[in-house]
Order: structure tokens, then sequence, then C-alpha cells
């Protein structure tokens, strides 16, 4: 039965989040989860399990979020808690090296051949930051291209025409960002790979690298047109600039061997995150022994890190890579994926709402526009009000979507038929409401 939720019990929530608003700014750790961008405030989680979540008013929910992808297996998964009690239990840091980083690191160059060498962090920030200075080491070149609308974390020289939170919130860029990284960070629209090879004729001796997000999925899920990926493969050889591809949120999502292995193209760097911490914090850079090598202690670029290659994160995100060595995992989240995002068109064109529908493996999203999205000038062109509506009905109906139009939906392995039907049908009844 369709669970209708017509007056969610949120005073709990609404109490911790002015305790909150007393002691942390904007009473959140991450701007997104302050539900600005669709009116109202946000719910307090509990608990979770499999692909359900508690909030502390006692509702529950069909989680969509999966806390911004690294849920790949669902919440609270038998294997992964298992390990992570273990390893708790030995030790929570000892700022030293365990077998296990070795362990993962050889899971992450098994699924994704373009590694040869990779180095443990604690985010996705983390590891393109830090792979962009070791771009610039190996080159001994300063410029950086990076896309609108691709987001790579917070790293102050790519903080310019972002997406995620900063499209979100309307804000391009941000304060507290020197004029000299804005200086040296070359900003071009995404799929226009013509964009890129003019620029690189002028001064692709100058660019150290170029960055993006192989599928971009912080203003929405896009991907990429059939032939870009390869025509900046063929660019960046031709004048020698390291391609990177931040897979913090498509590595071992999209594909067992993230955006590259879906189509064929081979990066020098890799970034990844989220779905190798099994969501614990994690962040890891990699690519060709030649380029990594040029890191301390072998060579002149340094990075180093406290809790780097944590124990108990190593756990969460081997017990996770062993998990999707199940054959079946990727094939069963194809299939409820495209039945989901067939279930959300077919809600909106019955309810003669006006949307474009895009997916890539369990990734995807829904835009409240009339034409086809492809760019941040695309995306950001959704009707963002229409979207705040959409997501409070389905909030009402039980279904936890991400608080901003410029997110992507994640499915997990946890979400059962039963689920994606739910889902469906409570999103017919939200675009009726439109």
């Amino acid at each position: 039965m369709f669970p209708v939720i017509n007056n969610l019990a949120t005073g709990r929530s609404s109490e911790a989040f002015r305790e909150a608003l007393k002691h942390i700014p904007g009473g959140v750790n991450s701007p997104v989860r302050a539900f600005e961008p669709v009116g109202g405030q946000p719910i307090f989680i509990q608990s979770g399990s499999g692909c359900h979540i508690k909030d502390i008013d006692g509702n529950e929910y069909i989680d969509y979020v999966c806390s911004w992808g690294p849920l790949i297996l669902g919440h609270a998964e038998p294997r992964v808690t298992k390990e992570v009690k273990a390893a708790v239990e030995r030790g929570t840091s000892f700022g030293a090296p365990t077998e296990l980083e070795t362990q993962l690191a050889k899971l992450i160059k098994g699924l994704m051949p373009s590694i040869e060498k990779v180095r443990m962090v604690n985010s996705g920030t983390e590891a393109t930051m830090s792979a962009i200075r070791l771009a610039r080491g190996f080159t001994g070149r300063d410029l950086v291209i990076k896309f609108e609308g691709c987001y790579h974390g917070h790293v102050d020289g790519l903080l310019i025409k972002a997406g995620s939170g900063a499209t979100t919130l309307g804000v391009p860029t941000s304060a507290g960002v020197p004029q000299g990284y804005i200086d040296s960070t070359v900003i071009l629209p995404f799929n226009d790979s013509d964009a890129v090879e003019g620029f690189c004729r002028e001064r692709g001796k100058e660019v150290a690298c170029i960055i993006l997000e192989p599928v971009a999925g912080n203003m929405g899920v896009v991907p990429p047109k059939p032939g870009y990926l390869e025509k900046l493969r063929e660019i960046t050889r031709n004048y020698g600039i390291v391609l990177i591809f931040d897979e913090v949120m498509t590595g071992f999502r999209v594909s067992p061997g993230g955006a590259q292995e879906l189509y064929g193209v081979k990066p020098d760097l890799t970034t990844l995150g989220k779905v190798i911490g099994g969501g614990l914090p994690v962040g890891a850079y990699g690519g060709s022994a030649e380029i990594m090598d040029h890191i301390s202690p072998v060579g002149p670029v340094y990075q180093a890190g406290t809790l780097s290659g944590n124990p108990v994160a190593m756990s969460a995100g081997i017990a996770t890579l062993e998990g999707l060595k199940d054959g079946n995992i990727y094939r069963q989240l194809e299939e409820k994926s495209q039945r989901l995002a067939d279930g959300f068109e077919k809600s909106a064109r019955d309810a003669g709402v006006k949307t474009y529908h895009t997916r890539v493996g369990s990734m995807l999203c829904t835009f409240f526009i009339d034409n086809i999205v492809y760019d941040y000038k695309t995306a950001t062109s959704s009707d963002t009000e229409r979207y705040a509506r959409y997501f409070n009905n389905m909030l009402q109906g039980g279904v936890y979507l991400a608080p901003s139009q410029f997110e992507a939906a994640f499915i997990s392995a946890a979400h059962s038929d039963s689920d994606i039907e739910i889902t469906i049908e409570a999103s017919r009844q939200a675009m009726k409401h439109l």
C-alpha cells in the first residue's frame, strides 16, 4: 500500500535544528543538508537499515540519497558493519602502516587498470587537491582547466562555477578564494570539446591538467556526449596535459571500474572517494607509476595526512568492494535504476509536467525543464521551485530525495522491487499535485 504521510511529525527535528543553529554555522556541517533550496528545515536522521532511514520523530523513508552515494550496498550492510566493528576493537588509528591499506589498494587497482599506484587520503576534496598539485609538479606547469558545473570539493582553485551546493545556493564561487587561484584556473563549458581544443591551440603548453567529472553529478546528472571523453583524451595527449577523472562519485558506482570502464577512456590520474569508504570518511588518488612516483617520500611533491589509510575506513572500503564482486549486483542495479527512471518519466508525462530525465548506472536525475540537459547552462535552467514542491511531496509520501535539484538520486543494492514500485507510485501522486 502507498505510504502517504499527510502530516510529517517534525517537532523533534525542528527542536534539534534550533539547538544546532546555536553551535554550528547554519546548523549543518555541509551546506546542502540545510534544506534551504527546498524550503523548511532539515530532518534529523536517527538510523538506517538497507534502503530505509528513520528520523528522530519516528518517520521512515525510502532513501535515495544513500549518504550522497557511498552506500551502494545499503545502510548498515552486515558485511561492512562486521568488519568495521572488528577494526574498531583492534584500534581506531595508529599513524603507521597496516596491511589493510595495501589490501584496499590492490582491490582498487584490480578494478581500475589505469591505476598502477594509489595514495589514500581522507576525503574527495583532499584527493582532487592532491592530484592537481601532483599534475603541476609532474608537468612543471600552472594552469588547470575545469568545467562549469563540475564540483571537485571545496579546493580554493576549483570553487569557480562549481556545482553541488555552490550551484544550489546560487554561489558560483566562494569568498576567501585568492585572485591568484582564479587566475590559474580556466573555466570551459562541459561537453564542448571544441572550446578545449581552441584554448589549447593558444596556451596548451601552459596547462598542467584537465580535471572533470566524466559523468557530471553535481549539476544534476549530466552524461558526457558521445565522443567527448575520447576527444579530451586525444587533446591532452597532444599537448602533454595530465587528464584527471574525478570519479569520487562515479567510481565503482556506474560500473565495477567506474566511468572510465563504462566509456572506455583511460585517464592519467583518477580521484576516488565515497564507495571506497563504505560510508566512512575516505578518499584516494592514483594513476600511472610514472606520475605517482613524484609524490613524497619518493618524489618532490609533498602530501601527507595523519589519518590517511585509517584502518577502520580501510576495513569498510574493503568489505564494500569485496561485496561488489557479486556479478549480479551491477546487473540488478541497472535493471532497478532503469525501472525507476522509466517510472519517474511516466509519472511526469501522465501528469502533464514538463521534465527531462537523465541516468547513468545507478545515478539518476529529474530536471523540471522542457529541453535537453547537456551542460551547466541547460541544467541550471531547471525550475528549482517546482523541484522543491516535488521534493516535499515525495517526502510526505515517505521518499527521501536529495534536498537540491542539482544532486543525483542513488540506488543501492538494498532497494527491492517493492521499494521501487512504492517510489514510482509516490512520484505519480507527487506529480499530480504539481
